[in-house]
């Protein structure tokens, strides 16, 4: 005698899922009904998010020739962002990939050679356990076939970015990253990401160390754009 068929189990279980955890917008958290929660957006939050429209969505830095972002980090986005960092919610970038994707295709007209990320501090990393800007490059990357590749490294920990400003965000980053051994950077279009831009300055430091590797260009894409210096 046969059992009901493997979808129909799945379906159970799934429902059973929604019961325990049932699923949230990953900007208001309100609950989700079943037709969005694949999309993890409720529908007020669909049509009200800060985004970026677009000259907004591109500026340009010092080393990376601009930076996309589809979103603004304000409101619902940057409480958001705070949790997916520092309240473990690492699965947020699941969705997050959807904006970063469709960011990519309005406003980046050829792909890139290579994806990567700011990376965190080793010892940050262990603590938190997971790199957030390494999720984000593995979202982004998806659209184009590719698997980041770690060609950074961040040799020691610094305080926090959104404690400090403009010139102080320069200092605090000056020196911490350093390319690794054997990057196959040379003459190569990097794609690198990061969660948030301020004033650029973790961007702009990644990016001339990129540089003076050898790549070719260095373009940034991040979640989110924040509209004073001390977001």
């Amino acid at each position: 005698m046969q059992g009901p068929p493997i979808s129909a189990l799945a379906a159970l279980w799934n429902r059973a899922l929604d019961l325990v955890y049932p699923p949230r917008c990953v900007f208001c958290q309100d609950f989700l009904p079943r037709e969005r929660a694949a999309g993890g957006v409720c529908a007020p939050c669909e049509k009200a998010l800060p985004r970026t429209d677009g000259a907004t969505a591109l500026r340009p830095g010092d080393y990376f020739t601009f930076c996309l972002s589809p979103l603004f980090y304000q409101g619902p986005v940057r409480a958001s962002v705070r949790r997916y960092k520092f309240s473990g919610r690492s699965c947020y970038h699941r969705v997050y990939g959807n904006f970063l994707r469709e960011c990519l295709e309005q406003n980046l007209s050829s792909p890139p050679d290579l994806v990567t990320w700011a990376p965190l501090s080793a010892g940050r990393r262990r603590k938190r356990g997971y790199d957030q800007a390494k999720l984000l490059a593995e979202e982004a990357a998806l659209l184009y076939g590719l698997r980041p590749v770690p060609l950074l490294k961040k040799v020691r920990n610094t305080p926090a970015q959104s404690s400090l400003g403009r010139a102080a965000r320069a200092e605090n980053v000056r020196g911490v990253y350093r390319i690794r051994q054997n990057a196959p950077v040379a003459g190569k279009r990097v794609l690198l990401v990061d969660d948030v831009v301020t004033t650029g300055s973790t961007l702009s430091e990644c990016s001339r160390v990129l540089l003076e590797a050898g790549a070719a260009e260095v373009v940034c894409l991040t979640l989110a754009r924040a509209t004073g210096e001390r977001e």
